[in-house]
């Protein structure tokens, strides 16, 4: 087993960004106004099989969307932060609150704000076309998808967790 897939078998609490990781980092508006985003199918099977496998999960972004909150009820991730300017903060709160070490957590982000997370999490991971900073400090340490975020970078993490842990995809 590497050092990677070790730190991956330890994680009890997976956390992610959403725009660039569970979406393709686009924002796109209706003419009225609205904001709607693209989800993939495949990263939602992945976060399924996360939670049967008994691993908590989070969403934790710096924006505020009603479509966030709809895949989020969808998927039944149990912890949304949303309008989060300090991710590290909420992430340490959220581990406080779950009784949970820094090193049984892990965070999927791709940009800047995303750093001191990654930093201090037991596992991270970024989608291939993450901020050149992110991919650089991530590929020493960390899990860097082949998959662009929004199209299946988070099934990627996932299946590399599952399996790191033992579990199999369910038929």
């Amino acid at each position: 087993m590497t050092k990677l897939q070790a730190r991956a078998a330890r994680i009890k609490l997976m956390a992610f960004d959403i725009d660039g990781v569970m979406t393709d980092g686009r924002l796109y508006y209706t003419e009225d106004g609205k904001e709607i985003k693209a989800f993939c199918t495949l990263d939602g099977q992945g976060l399924r099989l996360l939670q049967q496998a008994g691993i908590e999960q989070a969403i934790i972004t710096g924006r505020v969307s009603g479509a966030v909150a709809a895949r989020a009820r969808d998927l039944e991730i149990p912890h949304l932060f949303q309008g989060v300017a300090d991710k590290h903060a909420c992430m340490r709160a959220l581990l406080e609150q779950l009784r949970l070490s820094w090193e049984s957590a892990g965070y999927m982000g791709d940009d800047l704000i995303d750093l001191p997370v990654l930093r201090a999490v037991g596992f991270a991971a970024a989608p291939a076309n993450a901020h050149a900073r992110v991919l650089a400090e991530t590929a020493e340490a960390g899990f860097v998808t082949t998959a662009k975020g929004g199209e299946g970078a988070v099934r990627e993490v996932c299946d590399f967790i599952l399996a790191a842990q033992g579990a199999r995809e369910a038929p």
